[in-house]
Protein backbone atom coordinates (compact mmCIF):
# COMPACT_ATOMS: atom_id res chain seq x y z
CA UNK A 1 0.00 0.00 0.00
CA UNK A 2 1.35 3.24 -1.26
CA UNK A 3 2.15 5.78 1.45
CA UNK A 4 -0.26 8.93 1.38
CA UNK A 5 0.82 11.99 0.08
CA UNK A 6 1.85 15.04 2.54
CA UNK A 7 -1.44 16.74 1.41
CA UNK A 8 -3.96 14.31 2.39
CA UNK A 9 -3.21 14.88 5.91
CA UNK A 10 -3.07 18.58 5.73
CA UNK A 11 -6.13 18.45 4.28
CA UNK A 12 -7.68 15.77 6.76
CA UNK A 13 -6.66 18.16 9.16
CA UNK A 14 -8.19 20.96 8.26
CA UNK A 15 -11.45 19.40 7.31
CA UNK A 16 -11.14 18.26 10.96
CA UNK A 17 -10.64 21.51 12.38
CA UNK A 18 -13.22 23.10 10.05
CA UNK A 19 -16.10 20.11 11.63
CA UNK A 20 -15.02 20.69 15.15
CA UNK A 21 -15.09 24.53 14.50
CA UNK A 22 -18.90 24.10 13.12
CA UNK A 23 -19.97 21.70 15.70
CA UNK A 24 -17.61 22.64 18.98
CA UNK A 25 -20.16 25.19 20.22
CA UNK A 26 -23.07 22.54 20.29
CA UNK A 27 -21.09 19.82 21.56
CA UNK A 28 -20.32 22.79 24.18
CA UNK A 29 -23.99 23.34 25.08
CA UNK A 30 -24.87 19.98 25.19
CA UNK A 31 -21.96 19.16 27.64
CA UNK A 32 -23.09 21.92 30.03
CA UNK A 33 -26.97 21.24 29.92
CA UNK A 34 -25.51 18.01 32.14
CA UNK A 35 -24.74 20.24 34.82
CA UNK A 36 -24.98 19.30 38.32
CA UNK A 37 -28.07 20.96 40.19
CA UNK A 38 -25.59 23.89 41.80
CA UNK A 39 -23.77 24.16 38.25
CA UNK A 40 -23.43 27.30 36.62
CA UNK A 41 -23.21 28.42 32.48
CA UNK A 42 -19.06 27.90 32.24
CA UNK A 43 -17.13 25.01 32.70
CA UNK A 44 -16.05 23.62 35.11
CA UNK A 45 -18.98 21.21 35.42
CA UNK A 46 -20.37 21.03 38.83
CA UNK A 47 -21.68 17.23 38.77
CA UNK A 48 -23.25 15.79 36.25
CA UNK A 49 -27.33 15.57 35.99
CA UNK A 50 -30.46 15.73 34.49
CA UNK A 51 -31.75 18.30 36.50
CA UNK A 52 -31.94 21.09 33.97
CA UNK A 53 -34.02 18.76 31.29
CA UNK A 54 -36.58 18.48 34.11
CA UNK A 55 -36.59 22.22 34.85
CA UNK A 56 -37.87 22.65 31.42
CA UNK A 57 -40.85 20.73 31.73
CA UNK A 58 -42.13 23.34 35.27
CA UNK A 59 -43.17 26.87 35.52
CA UNK A 60 -40.55 29.08 34.12
CA UNK A 61 -40.06 32.34 35.89
CA UNK A 62 -39.64 33.94 32.56
CA UNK A 63 -40.15 33.40 28.75
CA UNK A 64 -42.88 31.02 27.13
CA UNK A 65 -40.79 28.13 26.33
CA UNK A 66 -44.16 25.74 25.04
CA UNK A 67 -45.84 28.59 23.73
CA UNK A 68 -43.34 29.63 21.55
CA UNK A 69 -42.56 26.15 20.49
CA UNK A 70 -46.17 25.38 19.86
CA UNK A 71 -45.60 28.59 17.28
CA UNK A 72 -42.48 27.95 15.53
CA UNK A 73 -43.74 24.21 14.99
CA UNK A 74 -47.12 25.89 13.38
CA UNK A 75 -45.54 28.34 11.74
CA UNK A 76 -42.86 25.77 9.93
CA UNK A 77 -45.66 23.87 9.03
CA UNK A 78 -47.44 26.40 7.00
CA UNK A 79 -44.03 27.69 5.23
CA UNK A 80 -43.00 24.36 4.35
CA UNK A 81 -46.51 23.32 2.87
CA UNK A 82 -46.50 26.99 1.07
CA UNK A 83 -43.08 26.71 -0.23
CA UNK A 84 -43.98 22.97 -1.52
CA UNK A 85 -46.76 24.25 -3.39
CA UNK A 86 -45.45 27.43 -4.86
CA UNK A 87 -42.29 25.66 -5.87
CA UNK A 88 -43.87 23.07 -8.03
CA UNK A 89 -46.06 25.87 -9.63
CA UNK A 90 -43.45 27.84 -10.45
CA UNK A 91 -41.19 24.92 -11.57
CA UNK A 92 -44.09 23.78 -13.79
CA UNK A 93 -44.89 27.37 -14.92
CA UNK A 94 -41.18 28.14 -16.01
CA UNK A 95 -40.81 25.42 -18.01
CA UNK A 96 -41.98 27.63 -20.85
CA UNK A 97 -40.21 30.66 -21.76
CA UNK A 98 -42.78 33.75 -21.44
CA UNK A 99 -42.72 37.27 -21.69
CA UNK A 100 -41.11 38.91 -18.58
CA UNK A 101 -39.91 35.34 -17.21
CA UNK A 102 -36.54 36.83 -16.91
CA UNK A 103 -37.65 39.57 -14.73
CA UNK A 104 -39.75 37.45 -12.87
CA UNK A 105 -37.23 34.97 -11.99
CA UNK A 106 -34.70 37.34 -10.79
CA UNK A 107 -37.04 38.78 -8.76
CA UNK A 108 -38.64 35.56 -7.02
CA UNK A 109 -35.16 35.20 -5.71
CA UNK A 110 -34.37 38.42 -4.63
CA UNK A 111 -34.88 37.41 -1.01
CA UNK A 112 -31.71 35.68 -1.06
CA UNK A 113 -29.98 38.93 -1.57
CA UNK A 114 -31.39 41.16 0.48
CA UNK A 115 -30.78 41.59 4.26
CA UNK A 116 -32.85 40.01 6.57
CA UNK A 117 -33.09 42.42 8.93
CA UNK A 118 -34.54 45.16 6.22
CA UNK A 119 -36.75 42.42 5.26
CA UNK A 120 -38.13 41.88 8.69
CA UNK A 121 -38.43 45.80 8.55
CA UNK A 122 -40.23 46.37 5.63
CA UNK A 123 -42.72 43.22 5.75
CA UNK A 124 -43.75 45.09 9.47
CA UNK A 125 -43.75 48.05 8.08
CA UNK A 126 -45.90 47.55 5.06
CA UNK A 127 -48.47 44.99 7.32
CA UNK A 128 -48.45 48.50 9.86
CA UNK A 129 -49.82 50.20 7.50
CA UNK A 130 -52.19 48.53 5.73
CA UNK A 131 -54.10 47.84 9.00
CA UNK A 132 -52.88 44.29 9.21
CA UNK A 133 -52.30 43.40 13.16
CA UNK A 134 -48.39 42.09 13.03
CA UNK A 135 -48.75 38.71 14.16
CA UNK A 136 -46.52 35.60 13.71
CA UNK A 137 -48.68 33.86 11.27
CA UNK A 138 -49.29 36.35 9.06
CA UNK A 139 -46.80 39.33 8.92
CA UNK A 140 -43.93 36.58 10.27
CA UNK A 141 -45.30 33.83 7.62
CA UNK A 142 -44.97 36.39 5.28
CA UNK A 143 -41.63 37.64 5.55
CA UNK A 144 -40.07 33.89 6.33
CA UNK A 145 -41.59 33.13 3.06
CA UNK A 146 -38.63 35.63 1.19
CA UNK A 147 -36.68 33.59 2.62
CA UNK A 148 -37.84 29.53 1.56
CA UNK A 149 -39.05 30.12 -1.55
CA UNK A 150 -36.10 31.30 -3.61
CA UNK A 151 -34.62 27.92 -2.42
CA UNK A 152 -37.85 25.52 -3.29
CA UNK A 153 -37.83 27.69 -7.14
CA UNK A 154 -33.99 27.22 -7.02
CA UNK A 155 -34.65 23.69 -6.67
CA UNK A 156 -37.41 22.71 -8.42
CA UNK A 157 -35.63 24.96 -11.87
CA UNK A 158 -33.23 22.25 -11.32
CA UNK A 159 -35.22 19.43 -11.33
CA UNK A 160 -37.49 20.57 -14.35
CA UNK A 161 -34.23 21.71 -16.41
CA UNK A 162 -33.68 17.54 -16.26
CA UNK A 163 -36.84 15.98 -16.52
CA UNK A 164 -37.87 14.38 -19.41
CA UNK A 165 -41.02 14.95 -21.33
CA UNK A 166 -41.36 11.73 -22.68
CA UNK A 167 -43.08 10.65 -19.64
CA UNK A 168 -45.83 12.56 -20.00
CA UNK A 169 -45.64 12.20 -23.76
CA UNK A 170 -46.59 9.13 -22.92
CA UNK A 171 -49.24 9.44 -20.41
CA UNK A 172 -51.07 11.80 -23.01
CA UNK A 173 -50.76 9.24 -25.68
CA UNK A 174 -52.46 6.61 -22.89
CA UNK A 175 -55.27 9.36 -22.56
CA UNK A 176 -54.39 10.64 -19.39
CA UNK A 177 -55.23 14.49 -18.93
CA UNK A 178 -53.17 16.90 -17.83
CA UNK A 179 -53.78 16.63 -13.91
CA UNK A 180 -53.73 13.20 -14.27
CA UNK A 181 -50.24 13.13 -15.62
CA UNK A 182 -49.08 15.56 -13.39
CA UNK A 183 -50.81 13.72 -10.20
CA UNK A 184 -49.59 9.90 -11.41
CA UNK A 185 -46.79 10.75 -12.96
CA UNK A 186 -44.48 14.16 -12.67
CA UNK A 187 -45.33 14.12 -8.77
CA UNK A 188 -44.10 10.78 -8.14
CA UNK A 189 -41.01 11.06 -10.46
CA UNK A 190 -40.28 14.29 -8.23
CA UNK A 191 -41.58 13.41 -5.00
CA UNK A 192 -37.74 12.75 -3.34
CA UNK A 193 -36.96 16.51 -4.42
CA UNK A 194 -40.25 17.65 -3.14
CA UNK A 195 -39.02 16.03 0.40
CA UNK A 196 -35.52 17.96 0.11
CA UNK A 197 -37.98 21.30 -0.47
CA UNK A 198 -39.97 20.76 2.52
CA UNK A 199 -36.98 19.89 4.62
CA UNK A 200 -35.77 23.21 3.30
CA UNK A 201 -38.73 25.26 3.77
CA UNK A 202 -39.66 23.98 7.69
CA UNK A 203 -35.96 24.26 8.93
CA UNK A 204 -35.70 27.60 7.75
CA UNK A 205 -38.37 28.81 8.91
CA UNK A 206 -38.20 26.66 12.38
CA UNK A 207 -34.53 28.37 13.37
CA UNK A 208 -35.65 31.92 11.39
CA UNK A 209 -34.47 34.69 13.58
CA UNK A 210 -33.48 37.93 11.87
CA UNK A 211 -37.07 37.83 9.26
CA UNK A 212 -39.29 36.57 12.40
CA UNK A 213 -37.86 39.75 14.71
CA UNK A 214 -40.04 42.49 13.65
CA UNK A 215 -42.95 40.57 12.18
CA UNK A 216 -43.86 38.05 15.38
CA UNK A 217 -45.70 40.97 17.09
CA UNK A 218 -45.90 40.39 20.58
CA UNK A 219 -45.95 36.38 20.46
CA UNK A 220 -42.33 34.89 20.14
CA UNK A 221 -41.75 31.98 17.77
CA UNK A 222 -38.34 30.19 19.78
CA UNK A 223 -35.54 31.30 18.23
CA UNK A 224 -37.02 34.88 19.34
CA UNK A 225 -37.94 33.19 22.65
CA UNK A 226 -34.49 31.88 23.54
CA UNK A 227 -32.62 35.01 22.26
CA UNK A 228 -35.13 36.75 24.85
CA UNK A 229 -34.09 34.15 27.54
CA UNK A 230 -30.39 34.93 26.89
CA UNK A 231 -30.38 38.62 28.80
CA UNK A 232 -32.28 36.78 31.86
CA UNK A 233 -31.52 33.37 32.27
CA UNK A 234 -28.68 32.64 34.24
CA UNK A 235 -29.08 28.92 34.75
CA UNK A 236 -28.16 25.96 32.13
CA UNK A 237 -31.58 25.84 31.89
CA UNK A 238 -31.07 27.48 28.54
CA UNK A 239 -28.26 24.94 27.67
CA UNK A 240 -30.95 22.48 28.53
CA UNK A 241 -33.58 23.69 25.42
CA UNK A 242 -30.70 24.49 22.84
CA UNK A 243 -30.11 20.83 23.26
CA UNK A 244 -33.16 19.85 23.10
CA UNK A 245 -34.29 22.16 19.69
CA UNK A 246 -31.05 20.77 18.24
CA UNK A 247 -32.29 17.07 18.47
CA UNK A 248 -35.12 17.91 17.66
CA UNK A 249 -34.06 19.37 14.13
CA UNK A 250 -31.43 15.96 13.82
CA UNK A 251 -35.17 13.67 14.47
CA UNK A 252 -37.39 15.65 11.67
CA UNK A 253 -34.08 15.82 9.61
CA UNK A 254 -33.86 11.60 10.23
CA UNK A 255 -37.86 11.47 8.96
CA UNK A 256 -37.30 13.14 6.32
CA UNK A 257 -34.75 11.37 5.15
CA UNK A 258 -36.19 7.69 6.43
CA UNK A 259 -39.57 8.60 4.34
CA UNK A 260 -37.15 9.35 1.11
CA UNK A 261 -35.66 5.80 1.73
CA UNK A 262 -39.05 4.30 2.23
CA UNK A 263 -40.39 5.56 -1.27
CA UNK A 264 -36.96 5.00 -3.01
CA UNK A 265 -37.35 0.99 -1.88
CA UNK A 266 -40.86 1.43 -2.89
CA UNK A 267 -40.26 2.45 -6.07
CA UNK A 268 -37.00 0.08 -7.21
CA UNK A 269 -39.55 -2.85 -6.19
CA UNK A 270 -42.56 -1.51 -7.76
CA UNK A 271 -39.84 -1.22 -10.44
CA UNK A 272 -38.68 -4.79 -10.61
CA UNK A 273 -42.48 -6.28 -10.24
CA UNK A 274 -43.61 -4.54 -13.18
CA UNK A 275 -40.04 -5.83 -15.24
CA UNK A 276 -41.33 -9.37 -14.19
CA UNK A 277 -44.58 -8.91 -15.36
CA UNK A 278 -43.83 -8.13 -18.24
CA UNK A 279 -41.01 -10.77 -18.62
Amino acid sequence: MEPRPRSFYILAAFFGLYVLFLYGPTITIGILSFQGPSGGLTFPMNGVSLNWFHELFKQQAVGDIWGSFSRSLRLGLMVMVTTVVVSVMGGLAFRKRFAGSGALFYLAIAGLVIPSILVSLGVGLFFSQAGIPVHWATSGFGAQLTWTLPFGLLVMFAVFNRFNPAYEEAARDQGASPWQTVRHVVLPIILPSLLGVALFGFTLSYDEFARTLLTSGSKNTLPLEIYGMTTNVTTPVIFALGTLTTVFSFVIIGLFLLTAWVLNRRRSRHGSDAGKGMV
